[in-house]
């Protein structure tokens, strides 16, 4: 048997040696993992002109907003008729409101917008996602049309900006449409909504970051159909809508600031300053907004009626569209005023 020397043998590294770069190797191979999961994930903007042709559509037009944005608009039904503007909820666009249009358009002169950050219109240049940034998109688009007054309403977020609106505007608001509207507080012993997986993500500092960066379709439709209770709605033409404009250029940052805004909770107890005729409109079973903030603005907005549609989630006008244009049409026939406001020196 040959005589083995020890110079055969190269010494063992020492064991702190061993650790210390099994402590290296780990986090390193956890970093390319995790760095090749974003790159496969990661979902980027759509483009601009593409989905401008896609969702504009023939009534579609812009219209420069303050801050240099180009405000998304369409201007439908009957011109002779009394003027209604309608502003969707985040994360949507007007169309949400043609279902509706389709209706009250043939008695009505109905304006819908992109809210800036949404949509068409994009992100406005000076990142302002504030109710007064959201009422001057209002304001550009109605001076456009020549509109000095008008009914106005709103689904959440943007009945959220119609009744803010109509707090600070009432001169030019004549009658006000509150369908599943955000901005009201919790009823005494009450929880907060269940929401869906959408604004879940939304509530957490790494999550805004990663909706900037990774939108897959699967999670806007989970959030569709968090959003609603009628599911058959919820096919690939409106998730593929509801995707692809939440990539428009500039949107995804847009709604990580929005997130992160005051909703200014104490405007709320001002809503008992609008003294116009008001429908609040719920459906009983919304899921984003507890239906009782009907009963909130009912008691805080003297003479205000309220519809709630049974069956219904957080997008009536999706879900319910004859119901809705129905309720919104017997109301307007019965409050509005039909000799709208005169010039100072005719009345």
């Amino acid at each position: 048997m040959a005589k083995i020397d020890d110079d055969d043998f190269e010494p063992l590294p020492p064991r702190r040696h061993m650790f210390r770069r099994k402590r290296v190797l780990i986090p390193l191979g956890a970093i390319i993992l995790i760095l090749a999961a974003f790159l496969i994930l990661r979902t980027s903007d759509t483009d601009r002109d593409e989905m401008i042709a896609k969702y504009s559509g023939p009534a579609g037009a812009f219209v420069a907003g303050p801050a240099g944005q180009q405000v998304h608009y369409r201007d439908q039904g009957e011109r002779g008729g009394p003027a209604i503007i309608l502003i969707h909820g985040a994360n949507s666009s007007l169309q949400t409101w043609e279902p509706v249009v389709r209706t009250i358009g043939a008695d009505y002169r109905v304006v819908t917008l992109d809210l800036p950050g949404h949509g068409l219109t994009g992100a406005t240049p000076d990142t302002d996602y504030s109710a007064e940034g959201m009422m001057a998109a209002v304001d550009v688009v109605a001076a456009k049309l020549g509109l000095d007054h008008f009914i106005l309403g709103g689904n959440s977020m943007g009945g959220w900006v119609s009744w803010r609106y109509a707090i600070d505007h009432p001169e030019r608001v004549d009658a006000l449409l509150l369908i599943d509207a955000a901005g009201m507080p919790l009823r005494k012993g009450e929880k907060a909504p269940p929401s869906n997986v959408g604004f879940r993500v939304l509530e957490y500092p790494f999550g805004r970051w990663l909706a900037t960066q990774i939108t897959p379709r699967m999670l806007v439709e989970q959030s569709l159909r968090g959003s609603v209770a009628k599911q058959a709605i919820v096919d690939d033409k409106m998730i593929d809508r509801y995707w692809e404009l939440l990539r428009f250029p500039g949107n995804r940052e847009a709604t990580v600031l929005r997130a992160r805004m005051d909703r200014e909770p104490a405007m709320a107890a001002q809503v008992g300053e609008i003294k116009v005729p008001t429908l609040i409109l719920f459906g009983d079973k919304d899921q984003l907004i507890n239906p009782s903030a009907a009963q909130t603005f009912n008691e805080r907005i003297a003479g205000s009626e309220v519809v709630l549609l049974p069956g219904v989630g957080h997008l009536p006008m999706e879900e319910a569209p004859d119901a809705t244009a129905a309720a919104i049409a017997d109301f307007l026939k019965r409050r509005l005023v039909p000799t709208s406001r005169a010039d100072p020196e005719t009345r």
